[in-house]
């Protein structure tokens, strides 16, 4: 008999879990909130936006960001079928530009990739970071060095030291200019929606060092976009694909109760269109974000598997990152990629959406007139804004609208130009899940973003519990990825059907998981600083004498394998040992 698997949650997270689970033979029931699947990353119609027939225009929650580094979400990618002999990883494409535009200056452009052509290598030739962003070159070097030391750290020093130390700290913020502050608050706030005071230095590094390594490989590029609003382009056939597969994938169904009797979950309690049900299952996965499973945790849960008081806990480690969308009457490009608000208040990150988007007529949405599609990610909630004052949890939507355009017209309207003009918008749409900015009451962002912060790292759960039959599959877990991104809740969802397998007994493949991306080059750096930390050594920017060799035997026998990287390592350490014997050998003579 087929084991019964249930699903609470259906965002990235529960419907990856879903996919691996029935491609493995298990029955799969996915319970989901919304009326659209696809949680955080999903895309929405802009309500009562069609007339005369045509769809309603395209909303995002935020938009879309596919880094180089991702490697769980683009297989799960290239497993869904789209239109003819497509999969949807077909549907990426890669950005050729990135900038960064800065209040009343010429906004600075450079490249999410390394150069492939004449003109990407004059852009790159061109980009001064220290002159155009207004730092010294002491600062810049200063930078640097510790991305350095990021790249050559151990991972036992990772964990155990930086885990403990704010970004902040660690790149000396406190004793350098206010660009340079600038910097450090604006790389956190886009990248993770988290205070640089409060972020946590090894996940953020981690993450900053594969983006960098992407930009310098020259296959790799480490922005890509989808061709199409989110959910036509990837959620729904991949929902189409999973109900095919046999799935039963069920809308308006919110988690009420679960229920924990003799050691094991023995139900949960379901409120599905109105009706509330008890539904049973052999194991079950909390696909839900950290609020929301906080909240359902019961003392008899917490008897069982007292380690779950931490996902409580870090019901308090929430940001928010919520994207507002500008419908305009003639197209604006901007640039072929994302535009980053250096010094915009308000952390604020955009795309120009139609230049993506080349399938997806724009005249049949809304009432016909849309040209173009401005979407914008609003980093920073709390800080005061330029039009009024206020920070962006304050506003009323009205005001946020007009707070988040005029930021973007001082970075871009520079040096004579009018990119951005009033009249040339149509009309704009806010997330949703920003409640109550119309109303005498506080705002509210009923889904928030989990963020990393310092000494979080012991908190947060592995994806299976001591409740033999409950799993964790959230970007809250721990993961090799850490961060809360599409990649983590894959990977998590990975990890909680792999527990699955294993409780089972079920003799199918284990799902398979991928490391964060090292280079090989550094593996004798890596090396040298873990055993400098084992015996409670600082991390020292001084290049061994063996560097030298090891760089010789890591190029011979470079590769991304594992085994082949150990291998290497090994010969790497036979050396260093054949060198220490012959200078013993050469000390006893000596003595002699």
């Amino acid at each position: 008999m087929k084991n019964r698997v249930v699903i609470l949650g259906g965002g990235i997270a529960g419907m990856s879990a879903a996919h691996e689970l029935i491609e493995r033979g298990f029955l799969v029931t996915v319970y989901e909130y919304r009326s659209i699947p696809g949680g955080k990353a999903r895309s929405m119609p802009v309500p009562n936006s069609g007339t005369e027939g045509r769809k309603d225009l395209p909303g995002e929650h935020g938009f879309r960001f596919f880094p180089g580094f991702y490697k769980h979400v683009m297989d799960t990618m290239k497993r869904i079928p789209y239109q003819g002999n497509k999969r949807v990883y077909d549907n990426l494409v890669d950005t050729t530009r990135v900038q960064f535009a800065l209040q009343g200056r010429t906004p600075v452009t450079a490249l999410p990739r390394a150069p492939r052509t004449f003109r990407d290598l004059k852009v790159a030739l061109q980009t001064n970071y220290v002159r155009d962003l207004g730092l010294t070159k002491q600062e810049f070097d200063f930078y640097w060095g510790r991305v350095w030391q990021l790249m050559t750290s151990c991972e036992e020093r990772m964990v155990n030291e930086y885990e403990h130390i704010s970004w902040w700290v660690f790149a000396d913020t406190d004793n350098m200019s206010e660009n340079y502050k600038r910097l450090i608050n604006f790389a956190t706030r886009i990248l993770v929606a988290l205070h640089p005071e409060e972020a946590n230095t090894r996940i953020i590094g981690e993450i900053f060092v594969q983006m960098l390594m992407e930009m310098l490989l020259p296959t790799r590029c480490c922005d890509r976009v989808l061709n199409g609003p989110t959910n036509d382009v990837w959620i729904d056939p991949w929902l189409h694909h999973l109900r095919n597969l046999g799935v039963d994938y069920r809308f308006g169904a919110r988690v009420e109760r679960i229920e924990c009797t003799d050691g094991e979950i023995s139900g949960v309690w379901i409120e599905e269109q109105g009706s509330l049900q008890r539904v049973e299952a052999d194991y079950y996965i909390s696909a839900l974000p950290v609020e929301v499973m906080a909240d359902l945790i019961t003392d008899e849960m917490l008897a069982i598997d007292p380690s779950l008081a931490g996902v409580q806990q870090l019901k308090q480690h929430v940001e928010w990152m919520n994207g507002i969308m500008y419908y305009l009457y003639e197209d604006v490009e901007i640039i072929n990629g994302h535009t980053s608000y250096f010094d915009a208040p308000w952390g604020v990150t955009s795309v120009s959406q139609q230049q993506f988007w080349p399938d997806f007529d724009l005249s049949t949405y809304g009432d016909g007139q849309v040209r173009g599609i401005i979407s914008v990610d609003i980093s920073d909630w709390t800080k005061p804004g330029i039009l009024y004052g206020k920070p962006a949890m304050e506003c009323t939507p009205e005001e946020i609208k007009n707070e988040i355009w005029e930021q973007m017209k001082r970075s871009l309207n520079v040096n004579g130009q009018e990119i951005l003009r009033d009249d040339n918008i149509h009309s704009w749409f806010l997330d949703p899940s920003i409640v109550g900015a119309d109303k005498p009451h506080p705002t509210v962002n009923i889904e928030p973003l989990f963020v990393n912060k310092v000494n979080s790292w012991h908190l947060r759960p592995e994806t299976y519990t001591k409740i033999p039959n409950l799993f964790l599959a959230s970007d809250y877990v721990k993961t090799n990825t850490s961060l809360a991104t599409m990649e983590g809740a894959n990977e998590a969802a990975r990890r909680a059907v792999n527990n699955i397998i294993d409780a089972s007994g079920a003799k199918v493949k284990y799902c398979k998981i991928w490391s964060l991306r090292k280079l090989t080059l550094f593996a004798p750096l890596r090396w040298y600083d873990k055993w400098r930390f084992k015996r409670g050594l600082a991390w020292s920017g001084r290049l061994p004498l063996l560097y030298h060799i090891g760089v010789n035997l890591m190029m011979l026998f470079h590769s991304d394998d594992q085994e082949s990287n150990n291998q290497g390592l090994k010969r790497f350490r036979r050396l260093r040992n054949s060198s220490r014997s012959k200078s013993n050998n050469k000390a006893e003579k000596i003595n002699m």
